[in-house]
């Protein structure tokens, strides 16, 4: 179709924008042919006219789908134009944050200004071996493509890093060669990659300085030479340099500044060591001041000049050499402040003793004079005589600059010398990889000579991508038989021609250079001659005749001729040089000009160790005889063009990749893109070519399975046939009538650009009317059913409706009727109520007036009787008055008559008085008014105490009233006492009755107050009782909530502590399978080294069986340390071979000298008496122990097995004794016997028995040393358990000893050691008894004082005693119960005492915890101080059967069977088999190689039983374990292990085979421990089995051995497993589709992918589900333990969930919705396996718990912040790395999907901030979990077992 077609209603295209280049905008309506103007809508909505060139009438570029934008290739682009490659770069860059992209064979990288995790070793891994198109775009799928490339095509490769300056490209180069360093497996070249870092500093120090553009900027090119031997492992590096900016040496433009080497020695000039450079500020000096800005922020200049100098150290250059090249620096900064004075015009002279001159000669150890004078002056020569002429000031600056830069320019040449001698490699290169790390195209304002070559060597690298691109484009379509039509790209020949050929721009300025009185202009003057208007590419500017335009293919530069001449002639004087390299006191200054004949530019290394391509001499055209001594035969412009040419040699000799670094702002944002610079970068560096070159041909290419998946829904049934191919031709012939379109390759369908765009649209729409009308189809229905719905619910209303209306009449004629009733009776209540009403008043009426009238009437009444009453008072009144009176008087006259009788009888009585009856009288009369007295007061005192009883809670408060009354009544009662005995004091008692009166009736008030101040006081106390009980009541819930609170926190507490306990003990899990991965890690490690090993011994062994004339030597002591060697566990044969290594040179040397042999048996002399000393203090220290142990009376079995022990171990030592004797006659009777030369020499028999003889001894020594201390050890700690106590049991402690000694062979010995217990028995009875009357004296004395803690002391007394009688293990049970039960008690007692007080309480509990806590630590240390006792007690009595077994080799069998210290059972003849085997000692190897060497798994160990040659192989053990064969037991086990290793060695790449052994292997471990005799291990053993326990040896140890073998087998196995299902599992897991139809198939570029359609040799799920059952039954068929095969299940999940993740991680392809459905369900076909196998335990499933996160994370929704919250808490097993990465991956498949926003991810990376997990990426693929062996005892009995015929064992008998 035409391309007009696609601009309709909606299409979307790209319009010119002058701030963001390219704008995106929509179609209003379609285009017409002949319309002049395009109406257009923004994307902000804003409507726009486009008009259209009159003269092109070009269309705006259209845009890409949606579902292309953000491509991994830019070439998948339906749309290839420079808007659809900035759009995508934008969108891949700042939205998913990727900085890779691919274009074609080019990757563009985006410098992000911001460390990315994507470097890491996991990273490189998880690219190693894949294809490049596999995963997304990255620096080290280039790097794997040109690794993979040079191993498979034998080529050397090249990869071409160019960009502006700032762009990354130093840094994408770093991690090219870091990739390299890590992927090529070598080990002890792997640091060649440290060692170029290492030179960045100093070459950035010399080579790079601050520009306008960048802080850091390379002013030289480089290209690495990365070289690999024939296995393709880097051996060394090689650099060459180009073009290095000298005039910036000398000059530096605005903002700018010169090297960073002048500031880091001006920022160091204080330092001690640079005092002699007299160096100061950088604005002292003229080559540093110039561009004002000597300071860059941020940088630290002092500190980068530590790094420089740690960099000189590193690549070995030393200080005197460092402290050299800073003393040529300094004087070129002094020579920069060279002055002149003018003479006249045409001389000049330097100021007498100028200082800066002085310095430089000082520096440079040259004359002052000589040098002044030529710097004023040059040499002519003629062809008879030569001139010296004087100079003008400006030749002689210009002369003194040109001498710094030259200076410079051999430093920086020397430096680069020493940088490839560093990395130069010794051994022969086989192929290189070039890493080209070059400037980009530049343009500034004012552009020069050196822009000029830049841009000269940009245009030869376009020239030669282009030609490459071109290349690949055409083998392509031949590849795929399309028609080839020759494609115009664009050819910058033109422009190189224009530079370099002849009457070229360098060849016209070199001849200029040649004349006399060339300049600038003139020069300028010949280009405008020679090619303006003749070349199209050249140009004049119009204000300008001093600068020239040229037309590169980025863009059109203007040049400033000014400077050209001078800096392509970079003129140095021959006098100045020679005067420099005749310095004496400087040696390195004559160094940097030795050679400089032989170099080809000023500005290339010499390189070393190879001779590469720029060696080459290239020869000038004519050659003068007297130019050598004028001037340098090279201008600077032809020097460089010829390296130029040599550097495209290598890289046309090479592969090139090609990397293009882009610059995306000039402010060093992060993740900031400036369009506008983007797109100069694109333009100058090829990528829009490339895209332009795609573009004219057949740019999407698609293969016809990927083809027929996507557009699959374009096809009717009757168009689908058996021939994919014929199908997509026939669609296509129907979709595409312009059959230009497209053609049909091979393989591959080619479309032009655009024709993918018109068939998504076509799909589109299609699956658009699909939706309309499933959409249309979904509405009618749900339409249908809300109409039913609706219908349904208005019946069931209406129904309603009428019913209620009904009820509502019925209740409308109820009320009515109910109303009437209501109103008859209401009327008639009304009456009544009227009439009663009526009624009531009228009878009030009537009552009312009645009243009125009586009251009346008894008004009246009253009245008159009131008047009575008034009257007859008034009357008796008056009468009584005057009765009154008359009485009155009669009184008076009566009283009269009374006194004077009174009178008359006074006197008589006074008379009377005196007489003593009348006192009795009167005491009579006194006696009962005492006793009304007495009385009154008894009830007074009942009153009293009645008050008293009632203020009974008042005695307190009032106790001095009540104590005032009680004065009162005493003193009432002596009163009364006082009358009863004087009766004189009449008067006074009858005063004190009257006052006792007085005070009676007080106390009386004083009671009634008393009772009122009760009753208040008893109001107030029942209140304040209320107040208190509330208050009671309070407390008591605020106790209640405290006791609450408190068990609440003793819950939590013992809760924290069960969690801490529970945190703890995962931790120490973790821990645990930590160390055990690391054993195992280490363990790998020594297998691969011993694997190593032997492929070492096995070259040696082919090395040394090479013949050699007249000496042939055999190892006779080979066999017999074979065995030994094998055995000990501290020796390894790493150890060994660098002795033999070192024996075999020395075979040739002379005899051995007697001097060294009389040593060496001195030596052994020493060590032998060393040895019998130490044995000596050991018996000695055993007689003590002995003897102290013979008063022991609680544990005489216990101590007689020590002393059985003892015995033993001193018997061992005489053995051993013996032994070293034995073995030292042996070596003085072979040295005395054979005197030759040939003997004593290196190597010889006697020679190696010395050796081994005397390393032996030093080894048992050593051995000896250890159990003498660890013996001594248990001797002071017997001593100090000792308790002194009376010698009761003498007897039985005698008879005791008598059986040790009974046991002693020697007569002399039992007599010495007799008398010698004796004695020290006597000795410490004497000792006892002193001790005895000591402590009898102190109890006396102390027995007062410690009387109430007797009680307490008996019972701990008691409790040790119980202790002591127990063993070690119950002893420490047993002490722990006691400590228990004391703190049980403690803590009840503190609870009593600190209920009323719950914070004490709570200190306690809380100091409680904690004493429980470090008692359950001390716990812990003693099991670990048991089980290191039981392991040194097993290591003793393994010595000592050892000893044993040696001592009774030379005694006959009735000796053996005599001998009481471990006897030995002579087996019966038995008619049942016993379930051993017995072999001869010459079979052994036999039975290794039938059993193990030569068994195949899947022949004859298929029939099997599960794990009999792991029966087998035991039961030999049992029968040499029968035999008491310690060396048959050795040699056994040792072939076996060995035997195994071979096996795995020669096929560990067998899974059968390696599972075969790891079963048997684990089998043999579990019969070792289930027969040792160990409690542990024989609780599931039968009667039977336990009588087949090894009863002479402890294999432990062999054991240990074991299990390292097995966990070698089993990471073997995880190996193999891991390589079998590598391949599958990306192609299985992620790219086949198992759903088919729910992945759509994306356009891939030109890195084409993996197809994720199946064909025939593509994996699927069921693969990797086949291949799961297979090793799932093959494990199951070898007996292998279920918890193994759990172990390797889980590892093998791992694998898979990992592998898949980092891919997924990887791809941004594989990141969709319709992916993660199919992960989803592939993940559930392995759950549905696990369930089928009964593995679901196995902890498999948890490993792809970070699978299944990402799955879902790709399918649950992710707009909402609800969504954010919803995927933190779901993917909780993902890091946030991880999370973030497949957010930013995903990618939308269909029109129908949205891409996930950036302030999405913002959010969830905000949410996930507090999260602390791992920074890494990927998972690590290669992670072995620890295994284990859990033991499993068998149920099979060994009699049972049957050795079939099969297994040829016919040489061994069952015993």
């Amino acid at each position: 179709m035409a391309a007009s077609e696609l601009y309709t209603k909606y299409a979307r295209v790209w319009i010119p924008d002058p701030e963001e280049v390219w704008k995106s905008a929509e179609l209003l309506k379609d285009y017409k042919p002949g319309d002049k103007v395009l109406q257009l809508r923004l994307e902000e909505g804003k409507d726009l006219e486009y008009c259209l060139d009159p003269k092109t009438k070009e269309l705006p570029p259209l845009r890409n789908p949606d579902i292309l934008v953000g491509e991994n290739d830019l070439t998948a682009l339906s749309y290839l134009h420079e808007p659809a490659v900035l759009h995508n770069l934008k969108v891949r860059f700042i939205d998913s944050k990727l900085i890779y992209t691919y274009c074609g064979i080019v990757l563009v990288a985006i410098n992000p200004y911001e460390q990315l995790p994507i470097y890491g070793e996991d990273i490189i891994n998880a690219y190693s071996g894949q294809n490049m198109g596999d995963m997304d775009p990255h620096i080290f799928a280039v790097a794997e493509e040109a690794y993979k490339q040079m191993a498979r095509d034998e080529r050397n490769q090249s990869i071409i890093v160019s960009g502006e300056s700032g762009a990354g490209k130093t840094v994408s180069a770093k991690y090219a060669m870091r990739y390299f360093a890590t992927v090529s497996g070598s080990a002890s070249e792997a640091n060649v990659e440290e060692k170029v870092l290492a030179s960045n500093p100093i070459m950035e120090s010399i080579g790079n300085a601050k520009t306008t553009r960048n802080d850091n900027s390379s002013r030289f090119g480089k290209y690495i030479e990365i070289g690999f031997d024939k296995r393709y492992r880097i051996i060394g590096a090689n650099m060459r340099t180009y073009l290095l900016e000298k005039s910036r040496v000398v000059f530096q433009a605005e903002e700018e500044r010169n090297y960073h080497i002048f500031y880091q020695l001006c920022a160091s000039a204080a330092l001690p060591e640079f005092k002699t450079l007299r160096l100061g500020n950088a604005n002292y000096f003229h080559y540093t001041k110039q561009g004002g800005s000597p300071v860059i922020d941020g940088v630290d200049d002092a500190k980068e000049m530590v790094n420089t100098r740690q960099a000189c150290t590193l690549l070995g250059i030393s200080d005197s050499y460092q402290m050299g090249i800073f003393r040529i620096l300094a004087g070129i900064l002094h020579l920069g402040n060279v002055e002149f004075v003018s003479r006249d015009s045409d001389s000049c002279t330097v100021p007498p003793k100028h200082e800066p001159l002085t310095i430089f000669c000082d520096l440079m150890g040259v004359e002052y004079e000589e040098m002044a004078h030529w710097l004023c002056h040059r040499k002519l020569a003629t062809a008879t005589e030569t001139y010296i002429k004087p100079i003008s000031k400006l030749h002689a600056i210009n002369a003194r600059d040109a001498l710094a830069k030259h200076i410079y320019a051999n430093l920086f040449n020397w430096i680069v010398d020493h940088v490839n001698k560093a990395l130069h490699a010794t051994v022969k290169q086989h192929s290189f990889i070039g890493v080209l790390d070059i400037y980009g195209f530049e343009t500034f304002e004012i552009n020069s000579f050196e822009q000029f070559c830049i841009n000269y060597a940009n245009e030869k690298l376009q020239q030669q991508f282009n030609m490459h691109v071109f290349k690949l484009e055409q083998e392509e379509y031949m590849k795929e038989q399309i028609p080839w039509t020759l494609i115009d790209f664009y050819d910058n020949q033109p422009c190189i021609n224009l530079i370099e050929a002849k009457m070229g721009v360098l060849d016209l300025l070199d001849e200029e250079c040649k004349m006399p009185k060339g300049s600038d202009d003139s020069w300028a003057q010949k280009l405008y001659n020679t090619h303006l208007n003749k070349c199209a590419l050249f140009e004049k500017p119009r204000l300008s005749n001093k600068a020239f335009i040229i037309k590169h293919f980025a863009d059109k530069v203007e040049y400033q001729c000014e400077g050209f001449l001078e800096k392509n002639k970079d003129t140095v004087y021959e006098e100045q040089i020679k005067v420099l390299k005749s310095s004496k006191k400087f040696k390195l200054l004559p160094e940097l000009f030795q050679d400089e004949e032989k170099v080809l530019s000023p500005t290339s290394a010499t390189p070393s160790g190879r001779v590469p391509l720029s060696r080459t001499a290239v020869k000038p055209a004519k050659a003068r005889p007297g130019q050598a001594s004028k001037e340098h035969k090279k201008t600077v412009g032809h020097q460089f063009r010829n390296s130029l040419h040599l550097l495209m040699e290598t890289l046309n000799a090479t592969t090139p990749h090609y990397v293009r670094c882009i610059k995306p702002n000039d402010f060093k944002f992060p993740f900031t893109f400036d369009e506008k610079r983007a797109v100069q970068q694109l333009r100058a560096c090829g990528v829009l070519e490339t895209i332009r070159i795609s573009a004219a041909g057949f740019p999407s290419r698609w293969t016809y399975q990927e083809f027929f998946s996507r557009y699959r829904v374009l096809m009717k049934q009757r168009d689908v046939l058996g021939d994919r191919k014929q199908t997509c031709k026939n669609v296509l012939e129907k979709l595409i009538q312009d059959k230009d379109k497209y053609q049909f390759g091979k393989t591959k369908i080619f479309f032009r650009a655009g024709q993918v765009a018109y068939l998504e649209k076509i799909r589109a729409d299609k699956l658009r009317a699909a939706c309309i009308r499933i959409q249309k189809t979904i509405r009618g229905w749900l339409m249908r059913k809300k109409y039913m719905r609706m219908r349904k619910a208005a019946i069931t209303i209406q129904r309603h409706v009428r019913g209620y209306q009904a009820r509502c009449y019925a209740k409308f004629l109820r009320r009515t009727r109910a109303a009437v009733t209501i109103q008859k009776f209401q009327r008639m209540y009304v009456v009544r109520k009227r009439y009663q009403r009526m009624r009531a008043t009228t009878i009030a009426l009537q009552a009312l007036l009645r009243g009125y009238m009586v009251r009346n009437k008894y008004q009246m009444m009253l009245r008159e009787h009131k008047t009575v009453i008034i009257q007859k008072h008034v009357r008796g009144w008056l009468a009584r008055l005057h009765y009154g009176r008359i009485l009155k008087a009669i009184v008076y006259l009566q009283c009269c008559y009374r006194r004077m009788m009174a009178k008359r009888e006074l006197k008589k009585l006074k008379i009377e008085a005196r007489s003593v009856e009348r006192y009795k009288k009167l005491h009579i009369g006194l006696e009962n008014k005492i006793m009304q007295l007495q009385r009154k007061i008894d009830e007074q005192n009942k009153e009293y105490k009645s008050l008293l009883e009632k203020m009974s809670n008042l005695e307190i408060t009032y106790s001095t009233e009540t104590e005032k009354l009680r004065n009162d009544v005493e003193r009432l009662r002596m009163s009364e006492e006082e009358a009863k005995n004087a009766t004189n004091r009449v008067i006074s008692l009858q005063e004190e009755i009257a006052k006792l009166r007085k005070e009676l009736h007080q106390t009386q008030s004083e009671k009634k107050t008393i009772e009122e101040w009760a009753d208040k006081y008893k109001h107030d106390t029942e209140q304040l009782v209320s107040e208190l009980k509330e208050q009671n009541t309070l407390l008591k819930t605020e106790k209640e909530d405290l006791n609450r609170r408190i068990h609440d926190q003793a819950r939590e507490i013992t809760e924290s502590m069960e969690r801490k306990l529970v945190e703890e003990t995962k931790q120490l899990e973790l821990d645990l399978n930590d160390e055990r991965l690391r054993y195992q890690n280490l363990l790998n490690e020594f297998s691969r080294l011993e694997e190593r090993y032997d492929d070492l011994k096995d070259e040696m062994n082919l090395m040394v069986s090479i013949p050699k004339p007249g000496h042939k030597r055999t190892d006779s002591t080979h066999s017999s340390n074979e065995s030994e060697y094998t055995f000990s566990s501290e020796i390894t044969e790493a150890e060994d071979l660098p002795v033999r290594m070192e024996q075999e040179p020395s075979e040739k040397k002379a005899p051995l000298d007697m001097s060294l042999f009389l040593k060496l048996q001195k030596r052994v002399t020493e060590l032998e008496q060393e040895k019998q000393s130490l044995q000596d203090e050991l018996d000695r220290k055993e007689e003590q122990a002995l003897r102290a142990k013979a008063k022991e009376e609680e544990r005489p079995p216990m101590r007689g097995a020590e002393l059985e022990y003892e015995s033993l171990k001193r018997q061992e030592l005489e053995s051993e004794n013996k032994k070293l004797k034995n073995e030292l006659n042996e070596l003085q009777k072979a040295l005395t016997e054979t005197r030759a030369p040939e003997v004593t020499a290196p190597g010889a028999p006697a020679y190696r028995v010395l050796l081994d003889q005397l390393t032996s001894v030093s080894e048992e020594l050593e051995v000896r040393k250890e159990e003498v201390l660890i013996l001594r050890s248990q001797l002071v700690s017997q001593k100090e358990a000792i308790q002194p106590k009376e010698d009761k049991n003498t007897m039985t402690d005698a008879t005791l000893l008598l059986e040790d000694v009974q046991k002693m062979k020697d007569k002399g010995e039992i007599a010495q050691a007799y008398i010698g217990l004796k004695e020290t028995n006597r000795l410490l009875e004497s000792q006892l008894q002193s001790q005895k009357k000591s402590h009898e004296n102190e109890l006396e004395s102390l027995r007062g004082e410690i009387q109430s803690l007797k009680e307490e002391n008996n019972r701990q007394q008691q409790l040790l005693a119980q202790n002591l009688q127990l063993p070690p293990e119950a002893r420490i049970e047993a002490s722990l119960q006691h400590e228990i039960t004391r703190l049980t008690n403690e803590n009840l007692f503190y609870e009593e005492l600190y209920a009323d007080d719950p914070k004490k309480y709570q200190l306690y509990r809380i100091s409680l915890y904690k004493r429980m806590i470090d008692l359950m630590e001390q716990l812990e240390k003693q099991d670990k101080t048991v089980r290191k006792l039981k392991k040194q007690l097993k290591v003793f009595a393994k010595k000592i059967g050892e000893l044993e077994v040696g001592q009774m080799e030379n005694i006959s069998p009735g000796q053996i069977i005599d001998e009481p210290i471990r006897p030995v059972n002579i087996p019966r003849k038995e008619k049942d088999f016993q379930g051993m085997l017995e072999y001869k000692r010459e079979d052994e190897q036999k039975l290794v190689k039938n059993l193990i060497l030569e068994l195949k798994p899947r022949g004859v160990a298929v029939n099997l039983i599960p794990g009999l040659p792991a029966y087998i192989l035991f039961m030999c053990v049992r029968h040499a374990d029968y035999l008491n064969d310690d060396q048959k037991v050795r040699s056994l086990l040792t072939s076996t292990i060995n035997g195994i290793k071979k096996v795995l060695k020669k096929r560990g790449d067998d899974f059968e085979t390696v599972s075969f052994w790891l079963s048997n292997t684990c089998r043999f471990l579990h019969c070792l421990k289930q027969y040792s005799g160990e409690e542990g291990f024989m609780k599931h053993n039968t009667p039977r089995q336990n009588e087949h326990c090894l009863t002479n040896f402890d294999l432990a140890e062999y054991r240990q051995v074991l299990s390292d073998l097995a966990i070698q087998i089993y990471q073997q196995l995880v190996r193999v497993l891991e390589n079998i299902l590598q391949p599958m599992i990306v192609s299985g897991m992620l790219e086949h589709e198992t759903i088919q139809g729910v992945s759509g198939v994306k356009p891939t570029g030109l890195r084409k992918r993996t197809s994720s359609i199946a064909d025939e040799g593509t994996y699927t799920l069921d693969s990797i589900i086949r291949q799961l059952n297979s090793f799932h039954s093959v494990m199951c068929q070898h007996g292998m333990d279920p918890e193994l095969i759990k172990q390797v299940v889980k590892q093998m999940f791992y694998i898979i969930g990992a592998v898949t993740l980092n891919n997924l991680l990887l791809r941004k392809d594989m990141c969709s919705w319709s992916k993660g459905m199919q992960i989803r369900y592939n993940v559930s076909q392995l759950e549905e396996w696990l369930r089928d196998k009964n593995l679901m335990n196995s902890g498999a499933k948890e490993t792809l718990e970070p699978l299944i996160q990402a799955a879902q994370l790709l399918q649950v929704k992710k707009k909402t912040d609800e969504d954010a919250e919803a995927i933190c808490s779901m993917c909780n097993a993902l890091t946030t790395a991880q999370i973030v990465k497949v957010l930013n991956l995903y990618t939308p498949v269909n029109e129908f999907e949205e891409r996930v926003l950036v302030s999405f991810i913002r959010t969830i990376q905000v949410r996930l901030r507090d999260r602390k997990d791992s920074p890494q990426l990927l998972m690590d693929a290669k992670h072995i979990f620890p295994v284990t062996f859990p033991f499993n005892p068998s149920s099979l009995a060994l009699e049972t077992i049957q050795i079939p015929a099969s297994l040829g064992l016919g040489f061994i008998s069952r015993v």
